[in-house]
């Protein structure tokens, strides 16, 4: 019966190698050290963790590569919102008031997809030469993204419904994320040009 547990842990490794780097608290030692320490500076570091875990082996100690982490997943998880919110105006779930906000959130995070694209691609194309003026714009579109996700939850304020509150946890996730992966780009900032280590 001992060895029961044993062969399960080999199942989950040989059938689902992603278990391994999806789980923070199965990821190795040094690669849990290197994604604790990227998000030592966020405001959320354990939802960091859990959503950046996976890249601890390729960013290592690389502000930069940690900084494109940050703004990819937040990419991805705009656009699982996006998703979302196209469906509840497809299928007509939300009414009146509901429904004026959700074509607002509509708008704010097509703006917030666009300019978070903008972001990944200075992050991709860094340069010494232009590194203050790429790090204000990342700054200012981050930012900007934020505000977007920020402006989608004011208009859903007061309202209780089973479907709004869903919504609200969403976007509220997202613009945790969000927070995250500006944190992560400040701290390339502040780093400096010698942390560039990526063509």
């Amino acid at each position: 019966m001992t060895t029961l547990p044993c062969l399960v842990f080999l199942l989950l490794v040989f059938l689902f190698p992603s278990f391994l780097t999806n789980t923070g608290h199965l990821v190795s030692a040094k690669g849990g050290n290197y994604v604790r320490d990227a998000c030592s500076v966020t405001m959320y570091p354990d939802l960091c963790i859990h959503s950046l875990a996976s890249f601890s082996n390729t960013a290592r100690g690389s502000p930069s590569k940690w900084a494109r982490a940050g703004v990819s997943v937040t990419i991805t998880e705009v656009k699982n919102v996006q998703a979302h919110l196209a469906k509840l105006k497809r299928y007509r779930r939300l009414r009146g008031r509901s429904r004026a906000a959700l074509s607002d959130c509509i708008e704010t995070f097509a703006d917030a997809l666009d300019e978070l694209h903008r972001s990944l691609g200075v992050l991709r194309r860094l340069s010494r030469s232009t590194f203050s003026d790429q790090m204000d714009d990342l700054n200012t579109w981050i930012s900007a993204a934020l505000t977007d996700e920020d402006t989608c939850l004011d208009g859903f304020e007061g309202q209780k419904e089973g479907q709004i509150k869903l919504l609200q946890n969403q976007v509220l996730n997202v613009s945790y994320i969000t927070s995250n992966a500006l944190a992560l780009v400040n701290k390339l900032a502040t780093t400096g040009l010698g942390s560039i280590a990526d063509p």
